[in-house]
């Protein structure tokens, strides 16, 4: 198991003092840290995902409104 070392300020360690009390506080960090991994991760995903649906979005022919209405006229029997 790896030891790790943060420094926050002092007010952020006497909240999460009262806040989590006499828990295992090792095992709180490590659960939080586990967390920001899964956001990371998904938001990396999110973000992958938009810059392909954007590229494939510009990359579709556009139409006018006319065009549009003739379209579906055309389709209706």
């Amino acid at each position: 198991m790896a030891t790790v070392n943060f420094s926050v300020p002092d007010e952020v360690k006497t909240e999460f003092d009262k806040a989590f009390g006499d828990q295992n506080k090792s095992s709180i960090i490590a659960e939080l840290m586990r967390r920001a991994v899964r956001e990371r991760k998904l938001q990396i995903r999110r973000e992958r995902l938009f810059r392909q649906f954007s590229v494939t979005r510009s990359s579709r022919p556009s139409f006018t409104s006319e065009e549009v209405r003739r379209a579906r006229s055309a389709a209706r029997p």
